[in-house]
């Protein structure tokens, strides 16, 4: 079983634009409004591919009853826990001249004490009711926190997961990348910005170390077109696709930590495994349109990504030193 947390969810917006004019005005056909937060993202890929799971979040106001009533019809398991703040919304705008997307998020409001209880108890009593059948859960905590939220509540979440002998997945930032590293979350999935911004580290490699040292196994590094790096304390694997994919890249880290999660959940736990699969699910997800797919190509994908043991100056800036906080 695999549970997936999105503490900070949002009603995701999407239009596709001729092309974006900066201070222009733009018209566009009828956008898509879906269930969204990187989460539910990584819930709907491992769902489809025909993995247990169940997705909570929160929902509130007029875009939460929207937002619950979309992820109703698309039959991902899950369950909502009501809020008094209104949901947020994230608006994408493709620009199909250039082949990118701007995203605008809002950053949501914060449940209040007892919200957070509730969301606390879904989990403990999801991973109770996850089969265990030798093999253990799989706890995936996606997303940023909205304003506000307690310190203690993305470490309290992964000692839960912990407590159960739960694996626990973070793909976060800022502070929370810290904190779930200083809890002990298995598996950690920044981005290279998200990385030395919360390290304070500029070296991709070094900043990584940080986490292990912090308490993470595993570190999955998403590099754009770069590829993605596994690190952990006895190798560092780099997997790259001979040529980066154009296309919506919102997706593309959601598909890469439900990968992850897939495997996991089956027993799966070679680095090198995790991450062939992963870099083809992310790459697979650019495909798409919307987050929370990846494009049925994706084994050709796999078939096709190269993986190699790069050698530290390779990756490595001239100097490690530490970026301004």
């Amino acid at each position: 079983m695999i549970v997936t947390v999105t503490p900070n969810p949002a009603l995701d917006l999407t239009w596709h634009v001729d092309r974006i004019l900066p201070g222009g005005t733009h018209r566009a056909d009828t956008g898509v409004a879906r269930a969204g937060g990187k989460g539910l993202n990584v819930a709907r890929v491992a769902h489809a591919h025909g993995a247990p799971v169940r997705a909570l979040a929160t929902a509130g106001g007029p875009t939460g009853d929207e937002f619950a009533a979309e992820l109703a019809a698309s039959g991902v398991p899950h369950e909502l826990i009501p809020v008094r703040g209104a949901t947020r919304r994230s608006i994408a705008l493709v620009d199909e001249h250039l082949g990118d997307t701007t995203i605008v998020n809002e950053r949501g409001l914060n449940p209040g004490p007892e919200e957070w209880a509730a969301l606390a108890e879904a989990v403990r009593r999801s991973l109770g009711d996850a089969p265990v059948r030798g093999r253990k859960p799989v706890l995936v905590l996606s997303g940023s926190l909205p304003p506000g939220a307690p310190d203690e509540l993305l470490p309290g979440l992964i000692r839960l997961g912990r407590d159960v002998g739960a694996t626990v997945i973070a793909d976060t930032s800022g502070p929370a990348l810290l904190a779930a590293a200083d809890a002990g979350a298995t598996v950690l999935k920044p981005n290279a910005a998200e990385l030395a911004e919360a390290t304070g580290i500029a070296d991709p490699v070094a900043g990584a170390c940080e986490l292990l040292h912090r308490g993470a196994s595993l570190v999955l590094l998403s590099r754009g077109a770069d590829g993605m790096l596994a690190v952990t304390s006895e190798e560092i694997v780099r997997a790259r696709l001979a040529e980066p994919l154009a296309g919506n890249p919102t997706g593309a880290g959601d598909a890469a930590v439900a990968a992850c999660a897939v495997l996991l959940a089956r027993g799966v736990k070679d680095p090198v495994a995790l991450l062939r699969r992963a870099t083809a699910w992310s790459a697979a997800a650019v495909l798409m349109p919307l987050a929370g797919e990846i494009h049925p190509s994706w084994p050709d994908l796999e078939s096709a990504v190269m993986v190699d043991s790069p050698s530290l100056t390779a990756l490595r800036r001239p100097s490690v030193e530490r970026t301004p906080r």
